[in-house]
């Protein structure tokens, strides 16, 4: 598998990419760093086969098809096995239990939206948010347009690198650019995701109070 996906990362086209980024968005650790980025540079050649937009529509695609995979498990899958652990002696040293499972739940009921659309851009969990969507059985019309967003959103800014690469950059020094680019946009994500989460609290006490 490893080896294929290699071979995929080295001959990018329109359905390597879309397929790339549909294990991306499950729980298979390929960065989208590696996929789009490489992907737009390409594009920007002289005589490429490969069309900047096409890249981006392609990637979103793969994004939406794998994060509806995750979606779908949780949904369906993962509330029994959620609940089991919570209720075991385990789950009960890890700190948990079916009443606050119940709350998490509610929590990202509420505020699954934005959840979804600023997850989506978060490193580390940009692949994982899925999960809780499915677990509160969060709309899935709903679910698309809010992952379509993020996710559309997050390939464009890849995209952008790499494209805007392509004049400047050897293809040799392409990938220590992009990761280069990409941790410094990640922090900014974070920085993004940890202000919206002090947001919400911050008007949830207000709100109780």
């Amino acid at each position: 598998m490893s080896t294929f996906i290699a071979w995929c990362i080295d001959n990018l086209n329109y359905w390597t990419i879309t397929f790339l980024m549909t294990l991306e968005s499950t729980v298979i650790p390929i960065p989208s760093e590696l996929v789009v980025p490489p992907a737009a540079y390409r594009a920007a050649a002289e005589n490429s086969d490969l069309n900047v937009v096409l890249v981006v529509l392609c990637a979103t695609i793969g994004a939406n098809l794998g994060a509806l995979i995750n979606y779908t498990a949780a949904r369906y899958l993962g509330r029994p096995i959620i609940y089991a652990f919570a209720n075991s002696t385990f789950g009960h040293l890890c700190l948990l239990n079916e009443e606050k499972v119940q709350k998490t739940e509610k929590y990202f009921y509420d505020h699954g939206a934005t959840g979804t659309l600023i997850g989506r851009l978060v490193p580390g969990i940009r692949h994982l948010i899925s999960i809780p969507a499915g677990l509160a059985k969060m709309k899935l019309s709903q679910f698309i347009f809010y992952t379509t967003l993020g996710a559309g959103l997050w390939n464009i800014i890849l995209a952008a690198i790499g494209y805007s690469l392509q004049s400047v950059v050897p293809e040799d020094q392409l990938m220590e650019k992009v990761n280069e680019y990409s941790h410094e946009l990640g922090i900014a994500m974070v920085v993004l995701f940890v202000g919206f989460v002090a947001f919400l609290i911050y008007k949830g006490r207000k709100k109780n109070k």
